[in-house]
């Protein structure tokens, strides 16, 4: 490692898919900075137009959130990442990711980091109907046998005294730093 990268603070990519919950991203993003790590947002093409405040959350990590390809001869706008969280991760996004699609930045960037063995963590937000899914349930074992690791999932539904429950955005940190 090189003196420039053991000084520089560890890198985590957080990618966020279209579910309501990503409008609460800034919570993930100040616990990760409040652990040490240097934040870069990359955000599913439906995500960034509309789901979360896109620039609160730049002004939070200091960089433009990316969810476009960079033409060729761009320079890279973030570090390689030490670590990956895809909070929340959707339907769509895990069963995309799962089959090797990358049709976009963010699905790209999930394929390279887990061919690359970078730990990822991910908080599935998924209506029970569709976690039902057989192909669902597929994708989720296939990238478990990848090495990402999932946290609880959640599905947004109120329980009996009619309170969501909390999403548990810390729980991506401690799966990533976990031994």
């Amino acid at each position: 490692m090189t003196e420039q990268a053991a000084a520089r603070k560890p890198f985590l990519y957080v990618v966020v898919c279209a579910a309501g919950i990503a409008a609460d991203v800034s919570k993930l993003i100040t616990a990760a900075q409040e652990r040490d790590w240097e934040v870069g947002v990359i955000a599913t093409p439906v995500a960034v137009n509309g789901f979360f405040d896109t620039a609160a959350v730049e002004t939070q990590t200091g960089r433009p959130i990316r969810s476009a390809w960079r033409t060729p001869g761009e320079p890279r706008p973030f570090p390689a990442p030490d670590a990956v969280v895809v909070a929340p991760a959707t339907f769509n996004t895990v069963n995309k990711w799962a089959a090797g699609i990358a049709d976009t930045l963010a699905l790209g960037t999930l394929c390279e980091a887990a061919g690359l063995g970078v730990p990822i963590a991910v908080l599935p937000c998924v209506a029970d109907a569709l976690a039902a899914h057989p192909a669902y349930r597929d994708s989720v074992e296939r990238l478990r046998g990848m090495g990402v690791r999932f946290g609880a999932p959640y599905t947004g539904e109120p329980g009996p005294d009619g309170e969501r429950p909390e999403f548990g955005w810390e729980r991506a940190l401690d799966l990533i730093e976990r031994g």
